[in-house]
């Protein structure tokens, strides 16, 4: 089974937000889409000012031009003031902080990145500014970069769920599974219902072999999300960890929402067909294959439920399907050979099972298959001679020696019949009645056929 990657996940779902002072921003970020919604900052002030004076302040009327520009989008236009109030009050940290925002919103992220480095430089207390900071070096996939910005944001918002989220995705990203997993604890700590963090920490706990905690996790997340795919889904994996019988049914669940999902529904089959519920399974294989051709994978699947359901006909119309597109398989021709033999249309199982030897000469159930169809067929010469051949790879068993017998019996040797009846039953230690009842009588009537030959 194969664990959600939630490094894509995470980041795509997420509404994070940077921050800028007044503006209404849905920054449109590059990578993973960390889609914005700004909410306010508090605005640093050069100094207390009274009204008349904060009119007259040129640098304020700067500062409230590029708020305009940005609430209207106009993010090259602010560009211009927010350098003159810098090239002006070069510590002016919050000047900064507002360039380094336009400069993200106009994906010039070297120039942001800087400018935030000088904001904090200038304010080391400033939360924003390592918020953004982080989200900043996770779109341009600086995972390892982001993480330190990403920890001090924590530091200094420790009540808010955004800055741990964003930690635990970075950790993520980094390859850090453990501190992802405790910063998302953390986050569920501030934030029980936090759909994105429940999810992680049922993977999380699937890849750890835990998959009782996992379904915790998933049940608790559809709680909060009842028509969550990722809930649904990992919930489906961690009963099918568990050999679940309803894994089956949270499968379905799942698939309602995620049709397309065709690793989901391969793995729904073979439940399906460990539950012997073939028809279902069939069902389910027809929606897998809709609307394509089916795979050769596909076909042997096929040929498998239909063998299991005992549907004999169907099974040797996929399995000729299958050799249409895989003509030198050996398994294909020699399930088509044994198929075949069930049907006890012997010609056509003996060259099906020939051209599978030819292909692997070494499979001791196509030879097995082979000499089935010779004595079922009644070419006891054949039968006898592909038995040794199966005994040069593998001792005869007492049943092998019964068959021999019968072979020999039926070619009228007496002597070699009375051999193998009595190896047989020298082996076979009164396992099988019926068959030692029938040795026993037999070596009677072939004792005395030989003795009166003498």
């Amino acid at each position: 089974m194969k664990l959600a990657d939630f490094r894509s996940i995470a980041i795509r779902t997420l509404l994070c937000g940077l921050y800028v002072a007044g503006a209404q921003y849905a920054a449109p970020l590059q990578g993973n889409q960390l889609t914005a919604r700004a909410q306010s900052a508090s605005k640093p002030k050069p100094a207390a000012q009274s009204k008349s004076q904060r009119v007259a302040n040129p640098l304020n009327d700067l500062l409230e031009e590029a708020q305009r520009d940005i609430d209207k989008s106009n993010f090259e236009a602010a560009i211009a003031p927010l350098q003159k109030v810098v090239a002006d009050q070069p510590e002016f940290a919050y000047a900064h902080f507002q360039l380094a925002y336009v400069y993200t919103a106009l994906k010039r992220t070297d120039e942001a990145r800087a400018e935030y480095a000088r904001t904090l430089a200038i304010d080391p207390k400033m939360s924003e500014a390592y918020l953004n900071l982080g989200m900043l070096l996770l779109d341009k996939q600086e995972d390892a970069a982001a993480i330190a910005p990403l920890r001090k944001a924590v530091e200094l918002l420790p009540a808010q769920s955004r800055p741990r989220y964003l930690l635990a995705v970075a950790l993520d990203r980094a390859g850090d599974r453990a501190g992802a997993a405790e910063s998302f604890e953390a986050l569920i700590r501030l934030d029980p219902d936090d759909i994105m963090a429940l999810d992680y920490l049922g993977w999380a706990a699937l890849r750890e072999g835990k998959p009782e905690e996992a379904e915790a996790r998933f049940r608790r997340a559809q709680e909060v999300q009842p028509k969550g795919p990722e809930a649904l889904k990992g919930l489906a994996h961690s009963l099918d960890a568990q050999k679940k019988p309803e894994a089956a049914g949270a499968y379905r669940d799942y698939l309602e929402l995620t049709p397309s999902d065709s690793e989901s529904r391969g793995r729904l089959i073979h439940l399906l067909v460990e539950l012997q519920q073939n028809d279902a399974a069939l069902a389910e294989l027809d929606r897998l294959d809709a609307g394509k051709q089916p795979t050769l994978e596909s076909l042997r699947l096929r040929a498998d439920i239909q063998i299991a359901g005992k549907k004999w006909d169907d099974s040797i119309a996929t399995l000729q399907q299958a050799l249409a597109l895989a003509p030198n398989d050996a398994q294909l021709h020699g399930g088509l050979g044994r198929i075949l033999l069930q049907r006890r249309d012997f010609a056509a199982a003996e060259k099906e099972l020939r051209i599978a030897l030819r292909l692997d000469g070494k499979k001791l159930a196509y030879w097995k298959d082979l000499g089935s169809t010779f004595f079922l067929g009644g070419n006891y010469p054949a039968a006898l001679a592909t038995l040794d051949e199966i005994a040069k790879m593998e001792q005869p068993g007492a049943g092998v020696w019964f068959i021999r017998a019968i072979c020999y019996d039926k070619l009228n040797q007496p002597k070699l019949a009375l051999e193998a009846y009595q190896k047989f039953l020298e082996l076979d230690q009164d396992k099988n009645p019926d068959q030692v009842w029938q040795a026993k009588e037999r070596s009677k009537v072939l004792q005395r056929m030989l003795e009166r030959k003498r």
